[in-house]
């Protein structure tokens, strides 16, 4: 279903962050003397990535305080997932719901076997049935494009960065041995303060990438990327009116969701998971067009 060039891009960017990594790498193996220290912090991001990509699930839900609903108790919800997971020919996901006003949905799961939806109750107020339709669409193609591995390796590799800046300003500031033998204690916290803000913008990048890859995934899905449109011109005013509060587990959560679910500020923008709002609607709109042609 993927037709479109993110999928590049984001190849590009995890090149990049790869990179980045090794650049560090190097710049603290020549600071100690010992490649030890790399391969440590590497099978600390492996051990990372392991354990949130397989406990995925459990860590969204449990933010969000979810429970699973029945068939009986959300029959629309079950029958819009229903349709388009056999439409897929994809394993229909467990469903659930969150007891919150705020409106934001979320997919999660190591793959489609053992996938998870969840609509807060406040997004099931908002919405029609239609609107529904074309955000669940937009959150299981988020499962179908293995979006959850993507975004846990990106978290990891940029947790490994920050953590080797950490030792790096350590080790320039009260690391041993001569001058002589010591790297420019300069270039070392310069590159200890710039390589996890690069490392952060590249993640960034990478959760917006997948972002404009699911609505335009889940809108051929659904067959209507208008519906989409529309739920993303009521989430951003309903979000604003009802935003999460920014606890430590839901900011870890927040890049799931298809709104971004906090208050926004102007710094918030700069560093935000999601695209604006306003260029995910008119992509979508171009896309309705095309299809009229």
């Amino acid at each position: 279903m993927n037709r479109h060039l993110n999928g590049l891009k984001t190849a590009a960017l995890f090149a990049a962050i790869i990179g980045l990594l090794l650049a560090v790498g190097g710049t603290i193996a020549a600071a100690t003397g010992n490649s030890l220290f790399i391969w440590v912090f590497a099978l600390i991001g492996v051990g990372t990535t392991a354990y949130g990509y397989w406990n995925s699930d459990k860590l969204a839900i449990r933010a969000m305080h979810a429970y699973p609903v029945t068939e009986a108790q959300a029959p629309g919800m079950y029958r819009i997932v229903r349709e388009l997971s056999e439409t897929a020919g994809k394993p229909m996901p467990r469903l659930y719901v969150s007891p919150t006003a705020a409106p934001n949905a979320f997919a999660t799961g190591r793959n489609p076997a053992n996938a998870a939806v969840c609509c807060t109750e406040g997004i099931l107020r908002l919405l029609d049935e239609r609107e529904l339709r074309g955000v669940l669409g937009h959150e299981l193609m988020h499962v179908y494009n293995r979006d959850i591995l993507t975004s846990s390796v990106a978290a990891a590799v940029a947790g490994v960065i920050s953590s080797v800046g950490q030792f790096l300003a350590f080790t320039s500031i009260f690391g041993g041995g001569s001058d002589e033998d010591r790297p420019n204690p300069l270039a070392m916290i310069a590159m200890a303060l710039l390589a996890p803000f690069a490392a952060m913008v590249i993640q960034l990048a990478i959760s917006r990438t997948r972002e404009y890859d699911a609505d335009e995934d889940g809108a051929r899905l659904t067959g209507d990327p208008l519906a989409l449109a529309s739920a993303l011109r009521k989430l951003e005013v309903g979000t604003q009116r009802a935003p999460l509060p920014p606890t430590p587990q839901l900011q870890n959560a927040s890049h799931l969701m298809i709104a971004n679910p906090f208050r926004p500020s102007d710094l918030s923008r700069l560093f935000a998971t999601h695209p604006p709002m306003a260029d995910r609607i008119a992509r979508l709109e171009n896309a309705a067009r095309q299809q009229l042609r």
